[in-house]
């Protein structure tokens, strides 16, 4: 079995997974814009661009994607609420240089940093609206350095 995450965007998905796929190394292997639809599918003009499937592979994980109007998908244009989207890695620095990456141009919700659960975790809704989570699993010897909520 495999979980696969699906996210929306109002005509921002092309230029997100595309950012996904740079940062995390992965690779676009479907995006079809509304306007390759069948010939008896109606679709507005503005909407001939905007992407109606989108897949990424990162490894042997993937990410869906696809545009959405508010007209078929009522809250699309709200706060996404209720999930992240979560990369786990045994490299520090991997995840530090993940969470910079992703975190750009959004807001930190927490700052990466050694928690009591990881040397290193850190939360942000990125740019496009997504929230994600990243975290450093931690080496069977670890332990916290300072034993708090945060380091």
């Amino acid at each position: 079995m495999k979980i696969v995450t699906s996210l929306s965007f109002q005509g921002q998905c092309r230029e997100a997974f595309e950012f996904y796929a740079r940062v995390l190394g992965g690779k676009i292997t479907a995006a079809y814009p509304y306007g390759d639809g069948p010939p008896d599918m109606p679709v507005d003009a503005k909407y001939k661009d905007w992407l109606m499937h989108c897949w990424l592979d990162v490894g042997d994980q993937s990410i869906m994607g696809a545009d959405m109007d508010v007209q078929w998908a009522p809250n699309v244009d709200k706060p996404k609420n209720g999930f992240d989207v979560t990369l786990h890695t045994e490299d520090k620095a991997e995840a530090q240089r993940w969470f910079d990456a992703l975190s750009e141009g959004g807001h930190t919700v927490m700052p990466f940093g050694e928690t009591f659960w990881s040397p290193g975790y850190g939360s942000f809704v990125d740019k496009f609206g997504v929230p994600w989570m990243v975290n450093t699993v931690p080496a069977a010897d670890w332990s916290p350095s300072q034993g708090g909520w945060a380091g």
